[in-house]
């Protein structure tokens, strides 16, 4: 299949609020949540995707570059390619019916590890998501990073227990979700953590830490001073608070804070290979993209997901040669105009 067909493919297995969109660039569902769409007036899905854009490629072919290498190593385990399936719930309310969570992650974790990448899962309310996600990337051979809301602790600890016996090679948490309704409604009540309350999740578990949701430097020096092992810069896709910058847009300053003190991730209309490049030039060691893999789930499920990693890694790979750069260690923020 080609990846305009398992979009086809997806028109028609999607509920009324997707579009499918050829360019997954925040205009067609703008604002609509419940929906793919950004929150408020729902500019930050389309400014996300529009940064990438305005950055651009310095070509340079005068070079003894042959190949390209797209691997990737993180937390001792080897990818394709720096790139993961990035976290999303409440599927079948969002993007139609054809899919629930467990379904859908079910999918997901393995065509990912299959394709040579892994998957972040999502978290919901009613506790099956997180059992059937860690279900899924144990039969995984833990291959997949499940994400875990920022409940009150005694339910972040029902959570870590499942994900500590997952064999999940690392854990991730998505602090930006303290924007969401349903989360400021609980009670005890879940939501924005201190830098001990993170401290002391953090300790609840036997893998590295991944905070997602970092948006500022000051943020940054907060998640590393609670012992996490990277972090995700990422807006939650302007789903949570309207009005934010890019993600292009903060990266460069961010990293430069932590250096090599950790790991950096990067999400936030980041679609084609080309885009990992220019994320990659900036700093980060890897990069998260989700809307377009549900996507292909609902295209056609595990092929879709291939057809998309293909898709993706053959784009890299084009771009490094073009631009000078052998592997991922050679990509460098000279290769890329306009920053």
């Amino acid at each position: 299949m080609t990846y305009k067909e398992v979009l086809d493919n997806a028109r028609n297995n999607m509920g009324a609020l997707c579009k499918s969109c050829v360019i997954c660039d925040g205009r067609a569902c703008k604002n609509t949540i419940p929906g793919p769409g950004a929150k408020g007036v729902g500019d930050v899905a389309i400014r996300n995707y529009d940064k990438w854009q305005e950055l651009r490629l310095n070509m340079d072919t005068l070079t003894d570059v042959k190949s390209a290498d797209t691997q990737f190593t993180i937390f001792d385990k080897k990818f394709e390619l720096p790139v993961f399936a990035g976290p999303v719930g409440a599927v079948a309310m969002h993007y139609g019916d054809r899919y629930d969570d467990r379904t859908y992650n079910d999918i997901l974790v393995r065509a990912c590890k299959d394709a040579g990448i892994a998957a972040f899962t999502g978290d919901g309310t009613d506790p099956l998501v997180m059992q059937g996600a860690t279900a899924a990337i144990k039969s995984a051979g833990g291959i997949g990073i499940p994400t875990i809301k920022p409940w009150n602790i005694d339910t972040i600890k029902e959570k870590a227990a499942l994900v500590n016996a997952s064999d999940a090679f690392a854990v991730a948490m998505d602090v930006d979700a303290a924007g969401l309704p349903f989360l400021k409604n609980m009670n005890p009540p879940a939501g924005a953590k201190s830098v001990s309350e993170l401290k002391e999740i953090i300790a609840l578990f036997d893998k590295p830490f991944i905070v997602k949701g970092i948006m500022t430097p000051k943020a940054a020096c907060k998640a590393m001073d609670a012992g996490a092992a990277a972090i995700v810069v990422s807006n939650h896709g302007g789903r949570v608070l309207g009005e934010t910058p890019s993600t292009a847009e903060v990266l460069k300053e961010i990293k430069d804070v932590v250096g090599l003190k950790m790991k950096v991730f990067v999400d936030g209309g980041i679609r084609t290979g080309a885009d990992v490049f220019k994320a990659l030039a900036i700093g980060a060691d890897a990069v998260i993209i989700a809307r377009p893999f549900v996507n292909m789930v609902y295209g056609a499920e595990d092929a879709g997901v291939k057809v998309y990693v293909d898709k993706l890694k053959g784009e890299l790979a084009d771009t490094m040669l073009m631009c000078g750069a052998g592997s991922l260690y050679d990509i460098k923020r000279d290769m890329i105009f306009g920053l």
